[in-house]
Protein backbone atom coordinates (compact mmCIF):
# COMPACT_ATOMS: atom_id res chain seq x y z
CA UNK A 1 0.00 0.00 0.00
CA UNK A 2 1.17 3.50 -0.68
CA UNK A 3 2.27 5.53 2.32
CA UNK A 4 -0.54 8.05 1.90
CA UNK A 5 -3.25 5.39 2.23
CA UNK A 6 -1.62 3.92 5.36
CA UNK A 7 -1.36 7.36 6.87
CA UNK A 8 -5.03 8.08 6.12
CA UNK A 9 -6.13 4.79 7.73
CA UNK A 10 -3.96 5.44 10.78
CA UNK A 11 -5.47 8.90 11.09
CA UNK A 12 -9.01 7.50 10.84
CA UNK A 13 -8.20 4.85 13.47
CA UNK A 14 -6.77 7.52 15.78
CA UNK A 15 -9.93 9.61 15.31
CA UNK A 16 -12.17 6.62 16.18
CA UNK A 17 -10.16 5.94 19.33
CA UNK A 18 -10.28 9.60 20.33
CA UNK A 19 -14.04 9.75 19.62
CA UNK A 20 -14.65 6.59 21.67
CA UNK A 21 -12.60 7.97 24.58
CA UNK A 22 -14.48 11.27 24.42
CA UNK A 23 -17.84 9.47 24.39
CA UNK A 24 -16.88 7.35 27.41
CA UNK A 25 -15.72 10.44 29.31
CA UNK A 26 -19.01 12.18 28.57
CA UNK A 27 -20.99 9.14 29.76
CA UNK A 28 -19.07 9.00 33.02
CA UNK A 29 -19.32 12.75 33.53
CA UNK A 30 -23.11 12.78 33.11
CA UNK A 31 -23.66 9.70 35.25
CA UNK A 32 -25.33 7.77 32.44
CA UNK A 33 -22.85 4.95 32.83
CA UNK A 34 -24.33 4.09 36.24
CA UNK A 35 -27.42 1.90 36.37
CA UNK A 36 -30.34 3.73 38.01
CA UNK A 37 -30.56 1.24 40.88
CA UNK A 38 -27.02 2.05 42.00
CA UNK A 39 -27.80 5.67 42.87
CA UNK A 40 -27.24 6.22 46.56
CA UNK A 41 -30.40 6.43 48.66
CA UNK A 42 -30.90 9.51 50.79
CA UNK A 43 -29.53 8.98 54.28
CA UNK A 44 -32.19 8.79 56.99
CA UNK A 45 -30.68 10.74 59.87
CA UNK A 46 -33.02 8.93 62.28
CA UNK A 47 -31.13 5.66 61.73
CA UNK A 48 -28.21 6.90 63.81
CA UNK A 49 -30.29 8.47 66.59
CA UNK A 50 -29.64 7.46 70.17
CA UNK A 51 -32.73 6.48 72.18
CA UNK A 52 -32.53 9.84 73.99
CA UNK A 53 -32.35 11.77 70.68
CA UNK A 54 -35.38 9.86 69.44
CA UNK A 55 -37.22 10.64 72.71
CA UNK A 56 -36.41 14.36 72.35
CA UNK A 57 -37.54 14.44 68.71
CA UNK A 58 -40.81 12.66 69.43
CA UNK A 59 -41.77 14.03 72.85
CA UNK A 60 -40.10 17.33 73.83
CA UNK A 61 -41.10 20.62 72.20
CA UNK A 62 -41.53 23.79 74.25
CA UNK A 63 -43.23 25.58 71.32
CA UNK A 64 -45.75 22.86 70.47
CA UNK A 65 -49.45 23.75 70.31
CA UNK A 66 -52.57 21.61 69.99
CA UNK A 67 -53.14 23.00 66.47
CA UNK A 68 -49.72 21.89 65.20
CA UNK A 69 -50.09 18.11 65.74
CA UNK A 70 -50.32 17.06 62.09
CA UNK A 71 -47.59 19.41 60.89
CA UNK A 72 -45.11 18.53 63.66
CA UNK A 73 -45.68 14.78 63.46
CA UNK A 74 -45.06 14.93 59.71
CA UNK A 75 -42.07 17.28 60.07
CA UNK A 76 -40.48 15.17 62.82
CA UNK A 77 -41.27 11.91 60.99
CA UNK A 78 -43.11 10.31 63.93
CA UNK A 79 -44.60 7.07 62.63
CA UNK A 80 -44.73 3.43 63.65
CA UNK A 81 -41.98 1.17 62.26
CA UNK A 82 -44.34 -0.08 59.52
CA UNK A 83 -45.10 3.54 58.46
CA UNK A 84 -48.58 3.43 59.92
CA UNK A 85 -49.73 6.42 61.97
CA UNK A 86 -49.17 6.35 65.73
CA UNK A 87 -52.47 6.29 67.63
CA UNK A 88 -51.20 8.89 70.12
CA UNK A 89 -48.11 11.01 70.47
CA UNK A 90 -47.49 13.26 73.45
CA UNK A 91 -45.30 16.35 73.45
CA UNK A 92 -43.94 17.72 76.74
CA UNK A 93 -43.97 21.52 76.64
CA UNK A 94 -40.60 22.12 78.22
CA UNK A 95 -36.94 22.44 77.45
CA UNK A 96 -34.71 19.38 77.23
CA UNK A 97 -32.82 20.06 80.46
CA UNK A 98 -35.97 20.05 82.64
CA UNK A 99 -37.19 16.83 81.08
CA UNK A 100 -33.74 15.25 81.32
CA UNK A 101 -33.68 16.14 85.03
CA UNK A 102 -36.53 13.65 85.66
CA UNK A 103 -33.95 10.88 85.33
CA UNK A 104 -31.34 12.74 87.39
CA UNK A 105 -32.85 13.41 90.81
CA UNK A 106 -36.07 15.21 89.82
CA UNK A 107 -38.13 12.05 89.51
CA UNK A 108 -39.23 9.18 91.71
CA UNK A 109 -39.97 5.50 91.05
CA UNK A 110 -43.40 4.91 89.54
CA UNK A 111 -45.31 2.29 91.54
CA UNK A 112 -43.67 -1.13 91.19
CA UNK A 113 -42.21 -0.54 87.73
CA UNK A 114 -38.84 0.42 86.30
CA UNK A 115 -40.36 3.74 85.21
CA UNK A 116 -39.73 7.20 86.66
CA UNK A 117 -42.41 9.73 87.56
CA UNK A 118 -41.60 13.43 87.37
CA UNK A 119 -41.76 15.42 90.60
CA UNK A 120 -42.54 18.59 88.63
CA UNK A 121 -45.75 19.15 86.72
CA UNK A 122 -45.67 19.80 83.00
CA UNK A 123 -48.05 21.01 80.33
CA UNK A 124 -48.36 18.58 77.46
CA UNK A 125 -50.00 18.39 74.06
CA UNK A 126 -51.58 15.02 73.38
CA UNK A 127 -52.07 14.31 69.66
CA UNK A 128 -54.67 11.61 68.99
CA UNK A 129 -55.19 9.99 65.59
CA UNK A 130 -58.49 10.86 63.89
CA UNK A 131 -58.18 8.58 60.84
CA UNK A 132 -57.66 5.08 62.23
CA UNK A 133 -55.64 2.91 59.89
CA UNK A 134 -53.93 5.94 58.33
CA UNK A 135 -50.47 5.59 56.85
CA UNK A 136 -47.52 7.92 56.39
CA UNK A 137 -47.78 10.76 55.40
CA UNK A 138 -51.60 11.01 55.64
CA UNK A 139 -51.98 11.02 59.42
CA UNK A 140 -54.69 13.31 60.79
CA UNK A 141 -54.54 14.30 64.45
CA UNK A 142 -56.61 16.21 66.97
CA UNK A 143 -54.52 17.89 69.64
CA UNK A 144 -55.39 18.65 73.26
CA UNK A 145 -53.48 20.92 75.61
CA UNK A 146 -53.35 19.38 79.10
CA UNK A 147 -51.86 21.05 82.17
CA UNK A 148 -50.66 19.98 85.63
CA UNK A 149 -49.40 16.64 84.37
CA UNK A 150 -46.89 14.37 86.01
CA UNK A 151 -45.07 12.54 83.22
CA UNK A 152 -43.90 8.96 83.47
CA UNK A 153 -40.82 8.02 81.47
CA UNK A 154 -38.36 5.17 81.17
CA UNK A 155 -34.87 6.26 82.06
CA UNK A 156 -31.58 4.92 80.83
CA UNK A 157 -29.57 7.65 82.52
CA UNK A 158 -31.59 9.89 80.21
CA UNK A 159 -35.29 9.66 79.30
CA UNK A 160 -35.69 7.16 76.47
CA UNK A 161 -39.43 6.37 76.40
CA UNK A 162 -42.60 8.30 77.21
CA UNK A 163 -45.02 5.99 79.01
CA UNK A 164 -47.95 8.16 80.09
CA UNK A 165 -49.09 11.24 81.93
CA UNK A 166 -50.91 11.53 85.25
CA UNK A 167 -53.12 14.42 86.28
CA UNK A 168 -53.19 15.52 89.93
CA UNK A 169 -56.18 17.41 91.23
CA UNK A 170 -55.57 19.84 94.06
CA UNK A 171 -58.31 19.93 96.66
CA UNK A 172 -59.46 22.86 98.80
CA UNK A 173 -59.88 20.43 101.68
CA UNK A 174 -56.45 19.88 103.29
CA UNK A 175 -57.43 16.44 104.62
CA UNK A 176 -57.98 15.08 101.13
CA UNK A 177 -54.85 16.46 99.45
CA UNK A 178 -53.89 15.35 95.96
CA UNK A 179 -55.76 12.73 94.04
CA UNK A 180 -53.42 11.14 91.46
CA UNK A 181 -55.14 9.77 88.39
CA UNK A 182 -54.05 8.40 85.06
CA UNK A 183 -55.23 10.67 82.26
CA UNK A 184 -57.57 7.92 81.10
CA UNK A 185 -59.40 7.54 84.42
CA UNK A 186 -62.48 9.45 85.52
CA UNK A 187 -62.48 11.29 88.88
CA UNK A 188 -65.13 10.00 91.29
CA UNK A 189 -64.31 11.69 94.59
CA UNK A 190 -63.33 15.27 93.90
CA UNK A 191 -64.40 17.76 96.57
CA UNK A 192 -64.83 21.35 95.52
Amino acid sequence: MPDGVCAARASQETMRILFTCLLLMLLFATGLSKPANLKPKPIDKRQNETPYEKFKRQHVDAKMTAKKCEAEIKNKQIYNVDNSCKDTNTFILSDYEKVKAICNGHGSPHKNTCLTESKAKFSIVKCELKNNGGRKPNCQYKGKLLTNRIVVVQCGGLPVHFEKDIVTFESNNATIGKIPMDSTSVPTNIHV
